[in-house]
């Protein structure tokens, strides 16, 4: 996986994101909205409710959790995504996946 940046004018960020041959690039809202799809994806396959995984990263409201996941106003940083790897157990690249 390789992510670089592109289009640095007026906030209108763009990421550049490859995933093995294929190639897309997106506004980077759309990037936050996937991640916090695919960490609902993986905490619901691993039974673990917003509460269970926001006490398991160190909060005590779910409010990080659900705004993230339905992508309002918020979105995890690198810290955060990496705690939720952890208190999962999936690579944290999996949160990265586009076609997931």
């Amino acid at each position: 996986m390789m992510v670089t940046v592109k289009n640095l004018e007026q906030s209108k960020v763009q990421w550049d994101v490859t995933f093995m041959s294929s190639r897309k690039t997106l506004p980077i809202e759309e990037l936050h909205f996937k991640i916090g799809q695919n960490v609902k994806k993986y905490r619901e396959e691993k039974g673990f409710t917003q509460l269970d995984l926001s006490h398991e990263i160190g909060h005590s409201t779910t409010t990080i959790i659900s705004l993230a996941e339905i992508g309002k106003r918020k979105h995890f940083n690198i810290q955060q995504l990496y705690q939720i790897s952890i208190a999962l157990d999936v690579n944290i690249c999996q949160f990265f996946e586009l076609d997931a």
